[in-house]
């Protein structure tokens, strides 16, 4: 039986119900006797079980040495988290925690009914629960008395600072009296927290446990390297391979939220959303569809998933990489809790390998490099997995055993168990097959050897074991934005191949390169139809031969464009004339002079006559050039210039 010395026997009687068989050391921290009525500013990550810690250290300070709480009025103790879901977590924890005293905890989230909150502060409660915008309108509306409040806690203290709560908190805590005691609760302590505790609290004890001091030793950090064309796909099979009961997959925005969703969606994936678009009714099915078995991926960005306490969360997979450290520790922290193992994998393309080591080198962890599951090892865990499963440990029961004996004399044990595997696969989306890269290869020497717009699947030795192969051109290059991350998807959707028929990809400025394996070559321009164009008008040319790289590229279907419309402006024969262009048709000159762009100058005809630059006489008629003479001023009637129609 564990020992449950210094917790208010209330405490200890839930601790012992719910199976607590040993405290975290963050929580018998909390416990010593030197911070009983003191304020506490601690350092402990996520999943150190920091809201049963602050639940044991409030207590004694709330019951006083009684073992039940009076009838519920204004709150003694104010909770406040960062977001909805943290601090509808936090309530849960502790109503199981505070069951046996009787306390009445209220919640006051934003997205909630705010006229239901104020009924419920107005029946009385012990211990009130909210994220600060709301506990702030509650306050100014009268609806929230903090006039007996004798204890604060602020659970993930940096979070809220991030999130711009500064002036929220320092209001809650100006409107609560001074005598009360103040906790803090932060994964780090910079200086914003520090300044924060030293205007709100009185001679804060710093507790800092050796367990959130170091890398979470129960996390395995995998850092997966793959072409940026390949970056969802990896994720899929991460996803396959590790099969892991809950996961959850981090974006950056909430755009990728939305795309990824989709794509899991369609690849048969129990999956669900999480940002901060959503209403709250909308988070909580989708976090009680994660913890029911509905859903086995959440898709999350950052915000959205502050706090959040899954059971059973084996995965964490990083799509868009942390933008910090102490980001990439917060979402790791979502696994590896409470003793379980847990994996946090990084996607990390090549193009942002330097980012990453040095992501990784920031924060203190040592990660291993590695490629992501290729087809064939999450098909051989697949397999493991099905020969492992507990059902076939089960004997038939009696009302099956008929059925069994007919489907054996009907098709027999090898038929049967291939209908089995069949069955078993149909379930599972299939894994991706992805471009093999280097995990030692360093992006920024290709990039400073002019290789950073080519793109082959990268391998230890040269080209030569792709085989047999045909080169095609494409009328599309670097002028056009063309990238391989987008040219090997379409490649693939219009000419039937699969990412292994594609070899080297060599930009040019107006074209670009393509090897297609010579065994698929024919088939690709099958499906390519009769005018051998893929989408966005791209046209594809079949090449003799390899061609020539070090050559500037020209633009290679000008000239048949043309000569297809009967143009003939390519023809060598033609004369040319000063200026280098073809001879008009019907220009011919009847002196021997060249031809020049420029028309003979016209006439001035007319009654009147230029004479040292000055108009004389009757009106004349002017066609379409200059006078003749010296630039004058014009004395006189002016002269009538032809209209259009007498031209």
């Amino acid at each position: 039986m564990t020992d449950y010395n210094g917790v208010v026997p209330p405490i200890a009687k839930a601790l012992q119900k719910r199976g607590y068989t040993e405290l975290t050391p963050v929580q018998k921290a909390m416990l010593d006797p030197a911070l009983a009525m003191s304020d506490a500013l601690v350092s402990a990550q996520t999943g150190s079980g920091k809201t049963v810690a602050f639940g044991l250290a409030l207590a004694p300070t709330l019951l006083e040495g009684a073992d039940r709480f009076e009838p519920a009025a204004a709150p003694l103790a104010l909770v406040i988290a960062p977001t909805r879901e943290l601090a509808l977590q936090v309530k849960r924890e502790l109503e199981w925690l505070y069951e046996m005293s009787g306390a009445v905890i209220v919640s006051c989230v934003g997205g909630m009914d705010i006229r239901s909150e104020r009924r419920a502060l107005e029946r009385g409660a012990h211990i009130v629960v909210g994220t600060p915008g709301r506990l702030c309108d509650h306050i100014r509306r009268r609806a929230l008395d903090m006039s007996e409040l004798k204890a604060a806690v602020l659970d993930e203290a940096d979070e809220m600072l991030d999130l711009g709560f500064r002036e929220d908190l320092e209001f809650i805590l100006e409107a609560a009296p001074d005598e009360r005691r103040t906790l803090m609760f932060s994964a780090t302590v910079p200086a914003a927290i520090a300044k924060l505790a030293k205007s709100y609290q009185r001679d804060a004890v710093r507790i800092s446990t050796q367990a959130e001091e170091k890398q979470h030793i129960d996390i395995d950090y995998r850092a997966l390297v793959v072409s940026p064309a390949d970056r969802e796909n990896a994720i899929i099979n991460v996803l396959r391979y590790y099969e892991a009961r809950n996961a959850i997959v981090f974006c950056s925005t909430r755009a990728a939220v939305n795309h990824l969703t989709a794509r899991f969606h369609n690849r048969n994936f129990n999956v669900v959303a999480l940002s901060g678009e959503l209403t709250q009714n909308e988070r909580s099915h989708a976090l009680q569809a994660m913890r029911d078995g509905r859903a086995r991926v959440c898709i999350a960005t950052d915000v959205a998933a502050r706090g959040i306490d899954l059971p059973g969360l084996d995965l964490v997979v990083h799509a868009d990489l942390p933008t910090n450290p102490e980001t990439l520790l917060h979402r790791s922290g979502r696994t590896g809790r409470a003793g379980r193992k847990g994996v946090s994998a990084l996607i990390v393309p090549l193009n942002v390998r330097r980012k990453a080591e040095r992501l990784l080198e920031n924060a203190g962890i040592n990660a291993t490099w590695a490629r992501p599951p290729s087809v064939e090892e999450v098909t051989e865990r697949d397999d493991e997995r099905l020969l492992a499963d507990p059902i076939f440990a089960d004997k038939p029961q009696d009302e099956e055993q008929g059925l069994v004996q007919k489907l054996i004399a009907s098709h027999g044990a090898e038929a049967l168990a291939a209908a089995f595997v069949r069955l078993y696969r149909a379930n599972q989306s299939a894994p991706e097959d992805l471009i093999e890269v280097s995990v030692q290869q360093d992006a920024r020497k290709r990039r400073d050897n002019g290789e950073a717009r080519e793109f082959a699947p990268a391998q230890k030795g040269p080209r030569d074991d792709f085989g047999a192969s045909v080169w095609f051109s494409l009328s599309v290059g670097r002028k056009q934005n063309a990238e391989p991350r987008w040219l090997i998807p379409m490649l693939c959707r219009n000419g039937n191949l699969t990412k292994r028929e594609i070899g080297a990809i060599k930009m040019q400025p107006d074209e670009t390169f393509v090897e297609i394996a010579a065994d698929s070559a024919e088939s690709f321009l099958g499906a390519l139809g009769p005018n051998k164009t893929m989408e966005r008008g791209i046209r594809v040319n079949k090449l003799n031969g390899t061609p020539d790289f070090s050559k500037p590229a020209a633009k290679p279907y000008a000239k048949k464009q043309f000569e297809d419309r009967g143009d003939d402006r390519f023809r060598s024969d033609k004369p040319k004339g000063k200026f280098g262009k073809d001879k008009p048709a019907g220009a011919e000159r009847q002196d021997d002079k060249p031809w020049t762009k420029k028309s003979p100058k016209p006439k001035f005809e007319g009654g009147g006559k230029s004479e040292g630059g000055k108009f004389e006489g009757g009106k004349g008629k002017f066609e379409g050039g200059k006078f003749d003479g010296p630039k004058g001023k014009f004395d006189g009637p002016k002269p009538k210039f032809a209209k259009k129609k007498d031209r």
